[in-house]
This record gives C-alpha cells, structure tokens and sequence, in this order.
C-alpha cells in the first residue's frame, strides 16, 4: 500500500485525550470542529460507524478523491469502500485538501464505508523509513525485562493521535482505525518484537478509547508476523480486531496461503484483502489511480426479512417460464399454466392494484384483463401470455435504488427476480444480498442488452430492467 496522508496535524497525547473529554466522542458524536456547517453537521446528524458490516469491494489511494470523483465512482464502479489516511508522520501524500469533516459525513450519507489509516512509526529495520527528517521509527531498545517499553508507549501515542484525527473529522466510535505497517524482515528479532509491542500499545488504546483496531501489512511480512504470535505465542500482545492482508493473487476473496495467515485466522469477517495493487481505473469518466480490496467485516453484507406478499404467497423462483392460458391439443390433452406461479402472477398484479379477485392459481378472465391492463401500462403486447417480459417489469414494480455487490435490501430481492425471470440461465437464490453471483449475472445481463458491463444497478438499469428488455 501506498503511503496516504491527510491534511490533519499531528497532536500530542494530551491534546487528544483533551478532545475526547469535551463530550463528543463519549456520546458517540464527533469532536468539535471550527465553525459553519462541519460543526452544525457534526452535532446535529451523529455519522454511523465505519466501515461496519460488509462483503463487498474497496479501494484506496494516495489523495483522498474529490467528491466530484466519489460521486461519479459512486454512480458507476463496483466499490462500496474507501480508504484514505487521517493521521500519521510517515504517510506519503501529505497534502489532502478534500479530506474534511464534510467529506466524511457526506461519503457516510451517500452509502460509502471508510476505512480510517494511519501510517505513523514504521519498524527499525525498513530501509526506507524514517520517510522525512520529521518522522521517527519504532523503537528497537528492548529496556528491562526487554518489554520494548518504548515501542509500545509509541503505538498508545500513535492511537491517540489517531482517535484526535478521527474525532475531527467525525468518525465515531466504534469505528475501526487501520494501522498500515509497511514490508520489512520479520527475521530481526529486535525490529519484529519491537513492532509488535508496538502494534499491542496501539490495540490497547483505542480500545481504551471506544475504537476498533485494525492491522494493515504484506502476507509475507507483518500478516506472518501477527498470525504467527496468535498461533504459537498468545497473550504476548492484545491482537488487533480486524486485519488487512496486502496479497496481490488478484483473487476478490479474503483467502490468503495458509504460510502466510492460518485458515482460522480472524475469522468470520475479520478480513480485508487487498488483492491488486497500484493502477488506473476509470470509471464515470474519472480516473484514479488505486489499490483493490475485498472486505468481509462484521456480520457480512445482509438484507432485512421481507413482508409477507398477499398474506405469505410465493413469489419467489429461480426461473420464471412463460405463463399461457389454458390450451386444448388436437387429442384433447388440456394444458394449464403452473398454479404456484400463476398464484404470483394473480398477487403481482393484486398489488399492482389491478387484479381484485382471489388467488387461485387459475387463469380466468378476470386474470387476463388485469394482465391485459399491465401488459398496456408498460407498453407490452397485450396477449394471454405472462411473458418473460411481464415477469420483469412485475417483479420490478416499486422505487428505485443504486444497488452493487455489498448492498443487502428488498430492492436487491427485486433485481435478483428479474435477472431470474430475464433467462433460464442465471437460477440466482433470491436472497436480498448482492453478492458476486448477482454481480456476475448482472454483468451477463448488460452485455446481452448492449449495455456497459459495470454490475452496478443505476437508474438506467433500473429503466432496462422495469420495461422488460432482454436483449
């Protein structure tokens, strides 16, 4: 990971503590701000935690994007994450003009989770650190009863500077702070038993504070060094709650070899991995230049249960076939449509408002004028055919919203119900969560219809999708 940088001074301890008792992180509010609208905002609409539960994409850069980059990545990439960097002398890009309370608070609104880094003392043996004349490294002196006292009162000092920048720019507690310690030889005793007391005294007081602590380093190197500890030597340090494993195997997941992190490692969803490094990608017309990552943190992505539909009925299928009404053959054979779906069909329509009869799951005509009048009101060929078409729109019915892999709602339930009904092929469980299946037939889906294959469901999808387009 590149170093990143924010705008926010480093303060001492004092000061930091000093912020905290003001009142606003104990209530869960952020610290003040200097005036306007950042403090108005930041007292009177508290910012949820970050990055809370999630399965989905992330990225992170050197500079904070603009908000016309967030809006427009918003709007067409796959992302649900960002990460950017409040705090920490070593950091690369120490210049973040967009990095502001009203940042924060507006990403955190539009739906985006933030993954707050810091980048302060790096371990003795990097080379290429200190980075400045200004910044120190990880004390190597191991003291009395070689506790590396000194090490681990920098990581207290590194989290409650950590905490002061958060509080600033209104990241609350029980959001999770990041600690990016670059690459360097585990195999020097002082230098790795150094860091890890440091690592211990940063978990330990943001703790203390009411923050989350997360861990960011390569598989081979500060990931081994951590895992190793919790493995074979536990209790030598408070461990961090969350980890970030920099493997770049281009595999969206949150595996890593099991020489690096054992199987049992931070799990459930205690994982993010970033899994592609630097490159540009351009999406809405904005190119940033920007690391992957895959996270699966908290309780995962999940979708609330849905209402029942007209009293428990099913609507739910992985396909959707073609509804006729009944037909006679040239020996008498009758053919009548599938009662189970032709009772989501009668329901569809019941709360369409145009079907007021009961749901018997036979066709009548009372069923064909209330198709008849759908099929009209969304410009489909009136026929006595529930088409593939008709299943689309129907199941679709209602707002809209910019879904992605991550998003967990009714409205995912509903695109999920399409693509089933838009092909035989897909056969998605209709779960509420959009997951990388859903992404995957979305993507088969646009590029069926000429569409750009971002997996995204912006309102032109929505559009696509509720007209019944399939090709």
């Amino acid at each position: 990971m590149r170093p990143r940088v924010t705008v926010l001074r480093r303060l001492s301890g004092a000061l930091a503590v000093g912020l905290l008792g003001l009142g606003g992180l104990a209530v869960g509010l952020p610290d003040s701000t200097p005036g306007g609208a950042d403090l108005a905002a930041a007292t009177t609409r508290p910012n949820p935690v970050t990055p809370g539960s999630l399965t989905g994409y992330g990225f992170d850069q050197c500079h904070t994007p603009s908000q016309r980059a967030m809006d427009a990545w918003w709007a067409s990439s796959p992302f649900m994450a960002v990460g950017v960097y409040l705090s920490g002398d070593s950091r690369g890009c120490r210049e973040q003009p967009n990095l502001t309370p009203t940042w924060v608070s507006t990403q955190l609104r539009t739906g985006w989770r933030i993954l707050p880094i810091t980048l302060g003392p790096q371990a003795s043996c990097n080379p290429r650190f200190p980075r400045y004349r200004d910044d120190v490294v990880i004390s190597p002196v191991k003291g009395t009863g070689a506790t590396y006292a000194k090490a681990r009162a920098q990581g207290r000092a590194e989290a409650e500077d950590a905490v002061a920048a958060a509080g600033r720019l209104g990241i609350v507690r029980g959001s999770t702070i990041f600690y990016d310690l670059e690459a360097f030889d585990i195999g020097k005793t002082a230098c790795r038993e150094s860091s890890l007391r440091f690592l211990g005294g940063w978990t330990d007081r943001l703790h203390d504070l009411g923050y989350v602590s997360g861990f960011y380093s390569s598989a081979g190197s500060g990931i081994k060094m951590l895992d190793d500890v919790r493995a074979q030597r536990p209790g030598l340090i408070t461990l961090p709650d969350q980890i970030w494993v920099a493997r770049w195997d281009g595999g969206a997941n949150s595996r890593v070899e099991p020489q690096y992190l054992r199987a049992d490692g931070w799990t459930p969803r205690r994982r993010v991995k970033q899994y592609q490094g630097g490159h540009d990608e351009t999406w809405g017309g904005v190119t940033i230049n920007i690391d992957r990552n895959w996270l699966d943190l908290g309780r995962g992505t999940r979708a609330a249960a849905e209402r029942d539909h007209c009293d428990g009925t099913r609507i739910d299928f992985t396909d959707y076939p073609a509804l006729s009404a009944p037909s006679r053959s040239s020996n008498g054979a009758t053919t009548t449509p599938s009662p189970t779906r032709m009772r989501a069909a009668q329901c569809l329509l019941k709360e369409a408002g145009l079907y007021r009869a009961s749901l018997n799951g036979r066709w009548s005509r009372t069923f064909a004028t209330a198709l008849n009048a759908w099929q009209g009101s969304v410009r489909h060929r009136r026929q006595p055919v529930v088409t593939r078409e008709d299943w689309m729109s129907l199941l679709t019915r209602g707002t809209q919203r910019q879904l992605k892999v991550g998003s967990g709602s009714a409205a995912v339930r509903r695109v999920q119900r399409a693509l089933d009904a838009s092909s035989s092929a897909y056969r998605l469980p209709v779960t509420g969560v959009f997951d990388q299946a859903t992404e995957t037939a979305l993507r088969s889906y646009q590029k069926r219809i000429g569409a750009s294959r971002t997996g995204v469901v912006s309102p032109a999808m929505w559009r696509a999708l509720q007209r019944g387009l399939r090709s």
